[in-house]
């Protein structure tokens, strides 16, 4: 394969352009399971009719897994807002009628979040306390089937030429509650120091969908609790703050 240039990195990952093609090739250290795994939630999710890259191949190069699937030319929604403030409110009500489309569909072999999330609540060092409670309120939360991304960011939504939406990163997708969905969104924004953008993005979410902020702000310790277990030093003090119950409330 040819590289023509490097569209990102991540930690344990480069994602190359090759032409018409998108190659995100996996250090030696990535477990397999986890890229067969990434490689399978987006073909299922393909399946749903959104506007997704469809994967190419599973391959390995030079000894490293990769996945390869069709580069969408364009720029992302987090590029559009940057380069022009004054159309935040236009983007950012763009970024909500994906998301609510995402949630309007289904794909029954997706993990369900709240296996995946009683999981990641487990394998954290959380006092035991803690752990039961976010236990306890993560099993008492409705059981919904919808589409969840896992990871709904602008990054991860290139607006092509034609003005089409594309949505990238499908390796956290499971099925389930879409408050859950938006807490992650709405925490993303927090980490990166857009608290004002996140409360933007929360209220027009709960608008649309006719879904009450103090229902999803019932899904944030839990979900702040699963991406503490991530390994990200300079999130983990703010996350693990939210994590309990007690004190977020």
């Amino acid at each position: 394969m040819k590289f023509d240039n490097v569209l990102a990195e991540r930690k344990n990952k480069v994602i190359y352009r090759d032409g018409n093609l998108a190659v995100k090739v996996f250090d030696e250290s990535f477990p397999k399971s986890d890229i067969l795994n990434e490689a399978l939630n987006q073909a299922r999710v393909e399946e749903t009719g959104l506007n997704i890259p469809k994967i190419e191949e599973v391959k390995k190069i030079d000894g490293k897994w990769a996945i390869v699937s069709d580069y969408i030319e364009g720029k992302t929604l987090e590029q559009l807002m940057n380069e022009n403030p004054d159309k935040i409110d236009e983007y950012l009500n763009q970024f909500v009628d994906i998301q609510v489309e995402i949630l309007g569909k289904k794909c029954p072999l997706l993990k369900r979040i709240k296996d995946k999330m009683q999981d990641k609540i487990s394998q954290t060092d959380l006092d035991a306390t803690t752990r039961y409670e976010l236990h306890t309120r993560l099993a008492s939360m409705k059981d919904h089937n919808k589409v969840c991304h896992g990871d709904f960011t602008p990054s991860n939504i290139i607006i092509a030429e034609d003005g089409t939406p594309y949505i990238l990163d499908w390796s956290h997708a499971t099925q389930g509650n879409g408050a859950a969905d938006a807490a992650r969104t709405y925490l993303t924004f927090v980490l990166k120091d857009k608290r004002e953008l996140g409360e933007k993005y929360l209220k027009l979410f709960c608008e649309k969908t006719d879904t009450a902020r103090q229902y999803v702000d019932r899904w944030m310790p839990i979900v702040a609790a699963s991406q503490s277990v991530k390994g990200k030093p300079e999130e983990r003090e703010l996350l693990l703050s939210w994590a309990s119950v007690c004190e977020y409330e």
